[in-house]
């Protein structure tokens, strides 16, 4: 019986991007002109020329970085999976490629990030991912996006293609063991027939790495959202939701607006609850320390899921109800017939709660942490409206995110309008 490559994803739920590259160094700020997001593209916004970003290459010497220490933290978030940006848009290899000497085997540095990074994730057990910039390329002659200092007119992309980003991949899926999944991005239009012949080479490399749905045309595993999205309504279909825990992917000096850990709470039980992943991104500094404040936001996060987990993992999409809760968020578990009523606007006096449109009957709702609740189910015939009320505790147990485990009598069903 064939294996299920997409159950380890499916299972996961939560997982950390890192986006860390040259672009760590100038931290959003060149020449006086600062970048309020998007820090990784300072190259393309700023208009920097190529042979003056190229030299930030001489100043790469990360000497805080610890891969033990990533990966490490990364289970304490409670995140299942890392991606990292093996060459983002500007074209700078973090590995060891026999392709270009534009990587970080040629800066002061001399490591291999990705080496020491899927050898972490191999010891402490996290599925480790790569991230492939493969249109875009603002180094090579022939990549997509640098029109400072080449002449689009004079542009061959498909020498590019098989110049540098096939054998890159083939590289980066020959040379560092099992890659859970590669994160393709921005295909914009790049040919088909040629993204083709990357989702191929991905699988007779490694026939069980995940394709991001960023390949292009319908080509990849799973698709993915737009970034810092999350659909209208849930998928059956397994998918993903790209998100930042400030305004932007790489580091940046300034920008101190991270989201707060009730936010990321509540993110990841909107991702879940319609059937998604979060991968919620970190932007390392050119030393290689995760900012502070990431580390205390993620942290906190994760203690909540310490508690909470089993309302987040092993979760799978139910069907839509029909009105918003104003109270916050639904998961469910097919597996034990459980609906997790993830309770982040508390409600006042009378402490109660309503639920609209569960058809399904109740036997049992209790917190998480098995305290038992006050429910009452009922129907109202004349206007078609099924309600389940939901007495809570006078003291708000958990400010972030209370959980109520509702048990249900069979497969969940809800109405629709």
């Amino acid at each position: 019986m064939p294996t299920d490559k997409l159950k380890w994803f499916r299972d996961a739920k939560y997982g950390l991007f890192i986006h860390w590259g040259l672009y760590a160094i100038p931290g959003g700020e060149w020449d006086g002109k600062f970048l309020p997001r998007g820090t990784e593209w300072i190259m393309k916004r700023l208009a920097i020329p190529l042979r003056d970003y190229r030299l930030l290459a001489e100043q790469f010497c990360p000497d805080a970085f610890d891969p033990y220490f990533y990966v490490r933290r990364a289970k304490q978030w409670g995140m299942k999976y890392l991606v990292f940006t093996a060459k983002h848009h500007d074209g700078f290899a973090m590995f060891d490629t026999k392709v270009s000497d534009y990587s970080v085997m040629h800066t002061p540095y001399g490591r291999d990030i990705v080496r020491q990074l899927a050898d972490a994730c191999a010891a402490e057990g996290l599925t480790f991912c790569v991230y492939y910039s493969q249109m875009q390329d603002w180094e090579h002659p022939d990549g997509n996006g640098n029109t400072l200092d080449y002449d689009p007119e004079k542009q061959d992309f498909s020498r590019y293609f098989y110049e540098k980003a096939l054998p890159q991949v083939r590289e980066l899926l020959t040379n560092y063991g099992r890659i859970g999944m590669i994160w393709f991005d921005t295909p914009y239009d790049m040919p088909i027939a040629l993204c083709r012949e990357l989702a191929d080479a991905v699988r007779a490399c490694q026939p069980d790495c995940l394709i991001n749905g960023r390949i292009g045309y319908g080509l990849g595993d799973f698709r993915e959202a737009a970034d810092n999205s999350v659909p209208l309504l849930s998928r059956p279909d397994p998918w993903e939701s790209p998100m930042t825990l400030n305004r932007t992917w790489g580091y940046s000096r300034r920008d101190d607006n991270f989201k707060s850990p009730s936010v990321v709470l509540e993110n990841l039980t909107r991702v879940v609850g319609k059937g998604g992943n979060l991968l919620l991104n970190v932007g390392p500094d050119r030393h290689g320390r995760i900012p502070e404040r990431s580390d205390e936001v993620l942290c906190e996060a994760g203690r909540w899921l310490e508690k909470n987990g089993e309302s987040i993992y092993g979760t799978s999409p139910a069907p839509d109800f029909p009105y918003l809760n104003p109270w916050g968020e639904t998961t469910y578990n097919a597996q034990t017939l459980t609906l997790y009523l993830h309770v982040k606007q508390y409600p006042p006096a009378p402490y109660r709660l309503r639920l609209l449109g569960l058809e399904t009957p109740v036997t049992d709702v209790r917190l998480l942490t098995g305290e038992p609740l006050v429910y009452q189910q009922s129907y109202d015939p004349a206007r078609d409206e099924r309600r389940l009320y939901v007495t809570l505790p006078e003291k708000c147990p958990d400010a972030d995110d209370t959980v109520v485990a509702v048990s249900l009598a069979g497969e969940i069903s809800t109405q629709k309008l």
